[in-house]
């Protein structure tokens, strides 16, 4: 068995907000949002090798060019020249399609591994701009803190002093939800009669999701997730993360097994399930 040489953590993510400013002239949608990484993690272990490689504990993971590890390799390679001689283990929790940025933080993860393991030395700035190449959301991972992000989502400000203790309880049904036909939906979407779309306020920040309206449109039952949790006594506060199809929950540490038990019992038994921290 080759002994393990480092590991790296890659954090999912919750978007508190998300404002969608409209189609860019480059085919993108303008946006503003703030995206805090939670304890949520996948994680990456790297071992020497005679040449790169990939491989995975989770089914249905593609191990080839496609995947976004894979992808953030080769710019670091054609950035610093190294050969990058590692066998990388990916040791999956987040779920696909759940608007978590499992795949992008994994992605900003090898990245700062390589850059630690290599000593090339990088900054976290040009880390960033490089990742922007391959997703809208990877740079945010780079900075592993609550960050303002804008443009498409490339452009990066971590916010100063942000500091506070919030639990979340995290839902996913069975299906995940496409990131591209969210957006693609968003221009024709309009708000479902007895859903609330407003804007809710909290010490640390506020949760507001434009893309609910195109995802609720396609799937009732996530706009039927949210009232519920809405509903709850326990529950302060919910929404959709991105592009979905998590929902989350603001509620105290010790109401998450109850609430989670009720979602189970009264919404589907099948429900994928996580209480994480922000931060």
């Amino acid at each position: 068995m080759d002994e393990m040489f480092h590991r790296e953590v890659a954090k999912a993510k919750v978007n508190l907000s998300l404002n969608v400013l409209g189609k860019r002239d480059d085919g993108y949608h303008g946006l503003t949002t703030r995206m805090a990484p939670i304890s949520l993690v996948d994680e990456l272990e790297f071992y020497k090798a005679d040449v790169y490689s990939l491989e995975c504990d989770a089914e249905g993971v593609p191990l080839d060019k496609s995947n976004l590890v894979t992808m953030a390799v080769r710019l670091f390679q054609r950035e610093t020249g190294k050969e990058c001689k590692w066998r990388v283990k990916l040791i999956k929790r987040v779920p696909h399609g759940a608007g978590l940025g499992g795949g992008s933080g994994d992605a900003a993860a090898v990245m700062r591994g390589l850059n630690e393991l290599e000593g090339t030395g990088l900054s976290k700035k040009r880390m960033a701009e490089l990742l922007g190449e391959i997703g809208s959301d990877v740079p945010f991972f780079v900075y592993e803190s609550v960050c303002d992000c804008s443009g498409r989502g490339e452009i990066v400000d971590p916010v100063a002093g942000w500091d506070y203790d919030v639990t979340m309880l995290l839902l996913k049904p069975s299906f995940g939800v496409s990131t591209p036909e969210a957006y693609k939906a968003w221009i024709d979407s309009r708000e479902l009669p007895d859903v609330d779309y407003k804007m809710q306020k909290f010490i640390w920040g506020r949760l507001v999701n434009d893309l609910e309206k195109p995802v609720f449109m396609k799937h009732r039952f996530l706009a039927e997730m949210k009232m519920w949790l809405l509903s709850q006594p326990e529950v302060e506060g919910a929404m959709m993360s991105g592009s979905g199809s998590t929902m989350m929950a603001v509620l105290m540490p010790q109401n998450a097994e109850k609430v989670l038990a009720r979602a189970k019992q009264e919404l589907d038994p099948t429900l994928w399930s996580a209480v994480v921290k922000l931060g």
